[in-house]
């Protein structure tokens, strides 16, 4: 098992890419605690402990910096330790350049860019105090090319990729690796409404000619935050079937 015995913290995790880094996890010997304001976290740890998994689940939101605090001092006192924290929470609130509302801006870089900071900033010193960490956070194929109608979304995944940087020259000499992991189109829930003529679309642009499943993202964060990664640290890994090319 590659995570055997190891703390991870999911936000986000109830369901989507999410769910399949929770369940992946737990799979290869983690302590999962799925944070997320979705009841979908209730199923998704249900789920893993059917299955002789370890999971807990935390109705939380990443912007609330008081509970998020709390909540970390809480799981490092029942565990002793976090070594691992998945920043996967985030939100999108798409609309054009001239339509984009100041509201739509400001909560779209709260959950994803701000929830990102306070979370970290939580987690850090008990992974400093303990010389071990593992880091990975949600970014995006369209931090690193931009998308049409997504100002706000594009410009939080270029964020976290160079917080991504920031901590890596910060926290390395503590044992602590920070990495960021930038998906492509992937099929979750939040795409099932898409038309299937638009959809075909979307996977003619790919080189690959398709769009990603969950399992096929859960993957990249597993190796992130295994020892077998213990030497990477500042990347972006994109897996968006070649797109970003």
């Amino acid at each position: 098992m590659r995570l055997k015995d190891k703390v991870a913290i999911v936000t986000g995790g109830a369901r989507g890419i999410g769910k399949a880094v929770s369940e992946l996890f737990a799979q290869e010997g983690a302590t999962v605690i799925i944070w997320d304001l979705l009841d979908a976290g209730v199923d998704t740890t249900k789920g893993i402990n059917d299955n002789g998994g370890k999971a807990e689940f935390h109705k939380i939101s990443v912007t609330d910096k008081e509970t998020v605090h709390k909540t970390v001092a809480d799981i490092h006192a029942k565990y002793g330790k976090i070594d691992i924290l998945i920043n996967n929470a985030g939100i999108t609130k798409d609309k054009t350049l001239m339509k984009m509302s100041e509201a739509e801006w400001d909560a779209v870089i709260d959950v994803n860019l701000k929830g990102v900071f306070i979370c970290t900033q939580a987690v850090a010193p008990y992974m400093k105090e303990a010389k071990y960490g593992r880091i990975v956070t949600a970014a995006s194929n369209v931090g690193l090319r931009g998308n049409f109608g997504q100002t706000n979304y594009s410009a939080t995944k270029a964020g976290v990729i160079a917080m991504s940087k920031t901590w890596t020259m910060e926290l390395g000499k503590y044992g602590i690796t920070a990495n960021a992991l930038a998906p492509g189109f992937t099929l979750t829930e939040m795409t099932d409404q898409i038309p299937a003529e638009h959809m075909e679309t979307i996977k003619k642009q790919i080189p690959l000619q398709s769009a990603a499943q969950p399992i096929d993202i859960a993957y990249g964060y597993l190796y992130l935050a295994s020892d077998e990664a213990r030497y990477v640290s500042g990347i972006c890994l994109t897996i968006d079937g070649g797109i970003s090319r």
